[in-house]
């Protein structure tokens, strides 16, 4: 498998503490990036050792660089306007979340790109954090029987760049919205309410899946989460899972006989767990958190032209049920 040439359009806090650290891991090679600040673009060529171009005009680059792709990190509500002009310029794109502010805006890119034919995939990096990978193959494999219902949560202090309900759920719960639609497919009705003031968010929804699968979530974005928490536990018919703090899958076994369980050792649990060295360092977190992945998914993607697992029509989707839960908080 030979180096992707990339082509970065951002280079804030988020894409050069994660993104392009990330893509490096995965196999990218840097060959141009773009910022409004030529400085600063030199500089993030410089700290990831690129001796690629650089660019204060993404437009420019776009006409300039031939590359395998181009990845776009920028503020929110700018990146549908640079995503568009990506695909008007034929480059396949990962773009971050949220692609389009509401399922209207993200249909009429998720269009322009099937039309342009081009690769467009959404950064939900945790659809390929192992943790999650784990329990979509524990749910569709039916090794506990079928999945009936579930429990999440997600608490983060969100207050410095999420003022109100709005911003909180388009902007850091958004990923635990698309992880439920990946683990457990397409919603058919919810309720929920909220304890809300301003950036002070207490969100609290009910679920019912297509399937007939059940859920509640809990969200919060407070500062009194500094410690970012969250976890997901899944009942099944012959036990459970509870995935914890991104790095730790528990499996429940249950006995299935005719007797009863406390008369044997018959029931089991199983922990999956990464190890953890000095060697590890920080790439550790990237692995878990899924941003490798999502990156290695990206490149590969772009070589087979194939459809990413978090593409822009699926996209869609997410930031329909985005609009949905926001229409049912009380």
């Amino acid at each position: 498998m030979g180096t992707s040439k990339l082509c970065f359009i951002g280079a804030g806090f988020h894409a050069t503490t994660n993104i392009y650290p990330s893509a490096l891991e995965a196999g990218a090679e840097i060959v141009a990036i773009s910022t409004r600040n030529i400085d600063r673009t030199k500089a993030a060529l410089q700290r990831f050792g690129s001796r690629g171009n650089a660019y204060d005009n993404y437009k420019t680059m776009l006409q300039n660089e031939d590359c395998d792709g181009v990845v776009v990190v920028a503020q929110p509500h700018d990146q549908t306007e640079l995503v568009l002009d990506c695909i008007k310029a034929g480059k396949n794109v990962y773009v971050d979340k949220p692609l389009g502010w509401n399922a209207l805006e993200a249909e009429q890119v998720a269009n322009a790109a099937e039309q342009a034919g081009v690769v467009l995939m959404v950064g939900f990096m945790k659809r390929y954090a192992p943790v999650y990978m784990k329990l979509k193959e524990l749910i569709d494999s039916r090794a506990l029987g079928t999945a009936r219902s579930f429990e999440a949560s997600f608490a983060v202090d969100s207050t410095p760049f999420c003022k109100n309900d709005e911003e909180f759920i388009k902007l850091a719960a958004i990923h635990i919205v698309d992880l439920i639609r990946y683990l457990f497919g397409e919603v058919a009705q919810v309720t929920g309410f909220k304890n809300s003031n301003n950036e002070f968010i207490s969100q609290s929804l009910s679920l019912k899946f297509d399937n007939g699968i059940v859920g509640s979530i809990y969200f919060s974005g407070m500062s009194a989460w500094s410690r970012e928490s969250e976890n997901i536990r899944v009942t099944f018919d012959d036990g459970f899972a509870c995935a914890d703090e991104i790095n730790t899958l528990t499996v429940h076994k249950s006995l299935t006989s005719n007797h009863p369980s406390w008369r044997s050792l018959g029931e089991s649990d199983s922990v999956y767990t990464p190890s953890a060295s000095a060697m590890s360092g920080c790439f550790r977190d990237l692995y878990l958190r899924g941003f490798v992945g999502e990156m290695a998914h990206f490149m590969d993607c772009c070589r087979d032209k194939s459809t990413p697992v978090t593409s822009g029509r699926d996209n869609v989707n997410t930031m329909d049920l985005c609009d949905r839960i926001l229409s049912a908080l009380l």
